[in-house]
C-alpha cells in the first residue's frame, strides 16, 4: 500500500490561511464582544458595538405615553461592524452547509458555480430583506400615506426603521472583503463592486439625509425584483429549461424603474421643495435644500439609467443567442449532403470511362 499523502496545511497568515479560517476570526471577534458585555468594566464600552445607539424619548401631548424614537451619530459605526461580523459568520454558513452541498450535486462548471453562488447568497438576502420591509411598512402605514416621505421633515426613526438601515449597510460592506474570501474571480469583481458600491452610497445616503421613509419605500419593491431575478437563475442553473422566472422579473424591473422615478420626483420635486427649510444644519438633521434635494434626485435618475441601459443590453444579447437557437437544423443537413464540385467532376468523369470502355 502506498503512503497517503497528508495536505499540507496553510502557512499562518497566508492568503489561503486567511480565507479559510476568515469566518472563525470573525466569530472570535464577535464572542469576544458578548464576553465583554458580562463585565461591568466593559460592558460600557462594548453596548456601543451591539445595541442601537442615541435614544431620544419624547412625551405625547397629553404626558400619559413616552415615545422612543432614534437619531443617528458616530457610534453607529461601531453598530455596523459588529453586525458586518455577524453577516460575515452567516455567509460562511449559508455558503458551506447550504450552497456547497447543492453544487456538489449539480457538477457545474466554474463560471456557473461562482453564479450559482452568488445568487444564492443574495437570493436569502433579498428574501429577508423584503420580508423585513414589507412588516414594516405594513406597522407603520407608510404606503397608505405618501405625503409621509416628505411630511415633517425629519422623520424621526423608530427601533425597526434604525436597526434596518444598520443592518442593510453592514450586509453591503460585508459583501466587499467577500470579494476576497470567496476568491471571486478577475472577470466577475467589476461588476459586482459596481453594485455593491450602488447600493452603499444610496443607503447610507438615505441614512444620513433623513430620507429613511423614501428609502425604505424603494428598496421593497426592487428588492422583490432583485429576489425573482435570483431565484429565477438558480432554477435555470438547476434545469435550463426553466426560464419563465426571467419573464416575470423583466415585467417587474421595468415597474420598479418606473415606481422608482416617479416617487422620486414626486418627493424631491414636489413634496420636499414646498416644505423647504432654507437653514441647512448638519446638527438638526436638515437636508431640505435646493442643491441636496438636485444632487439625490440626479443621483437618482443616472442609476436608474444605467440600470435600464444595462437591462436593454441583457434583453437584447438574450434575443440573438435565441433567435441562434432557432436556426433549423435541416439547412445544417442540406448544406452537409450536397457535393462539392470536384466530387460531381470526379463522378462525371468515372461515367464518362465506363462508357468507354469496350463491352
Amino acid at each position: 500500500m502506498g503512503l497517503r499523502r497528508k495536505s499540507r496545511s496553510p502557512l499562518v497568515l497566508s492568503h489561503e490561511f486567511v480565507i479559510q479560517n476568515h469566518a472563525d476570526a470573525a466569530s472570535c471577534l464577535a464572542v469576544g464582544l458578548l464576553l465583554g458585555l458580562m463585565f461591568e468594566i466593559t460592558a460600557k464600552y462594548v453596548i456601543i458595538f451591539i445595541t442601537v445607539q442615541y435614544n431620544v424619548t419624547h412625551a405625547t401631548d397629553d404626558q400619559s405615553e413616552h415615545v422612543h424614537f432614534y437619531d443617528y451619530g458616530p457610534k453607529d459605526i461601531a453598530t455596523v461592524f459588529f453586525y458586518m461580523l455577524v453577516a460575515i459568520i452567516l455567509h460562511a454558513v449559508i455558503q458551506e452547509y447550504i450552497l456547497d452541498k447543492i453544487n456538489r450535486r449539480l457538477h457545474l462548471s466554474k463560471t456557473k458555480h461562482s453564479k450559482f453562488n452568488e445568487s444564492g447568497q443574495l437570493a436569502l438576502f433579498y428574501l429577508l430583506s423584503f420580508t423585513w420591509g414589507a412588516s414594516i411598512l405594513i406597522a407603520e402605514e407608510f404606503k397608505m400615506n405618501p405625503t409621509s416621505l416628505w411630511k415633517n421633515y425629519h422623520h424621526s426613526r423608530i427601533f425597526q426603521v434604525k436597526f434596518f438601515y444598520i443592518c442593510q449597510i453592514a450586509y453591503w460592506l460585508h459583501a466587499l472583503p467577500e470579494l476576497y474570501f470567496q476568491k471571486v474571480r478577475k472577470e466577475d469583481i467589476p461588476r459586482q463592486l459596481c453594485y455593491i458600491c450602488l447600493y452603499i452610497v444610496h443607503i447610507s445616503g438615505a441614512y444620513i439625509l433623513n430620507l429613511q421613509h423614501l428609502g425604505l419605500i424603494l428598496m421593497v419593491p426592487h428588492y422583490l425584483v432583485e429576489l425573482i431575478f435570483h431565484a429565477s437563475r438558480l432554477f435555470y442553473f438547476s434545469d435550463e429549461n426553466k426560464q419563465k422566472g426571467f419573464t416575470i422579473w423583466a415585467l417587474l424591473f421595468m415597474m420598479a424603474r418606473l415606481l422608482t422615478l416617479t416617487l422620486s420626483v414626486l418627493t424631491f420635486g414636489f413634496g420636499l421643495a414646498g416644505v423647504e427649510n432654507p437653514d441647512f444644519s448638519t446638527a438638526d438633521g436638515n437636508f431640505n435644500v435646493l442643491p441636496v434635494r438636485v444632487s439625490c434626485l440626479t443621483a437618482i435618475c443616472l442609476t436608474q439609467a444605467w440600470m435600464m441601459w444595462k437591462f436593454i443590453n441583457f434583453q437584447l444579447k438574450k434575443w440573438r443567442e435565441h433567435i441562434q437557437n432557432q436556426i433549423p437544423k435541416k439547412k445544417i443537413t442540406n448544406t452537409k449532403s450536397k457535393p462539392t464540385k470536384r466530387e460531381s467532376n470526379r463522378d462525371g468523369a468515372s461515367l464518362r470511362i465506363r462508357k468507354m470502355k469496350p463491352i
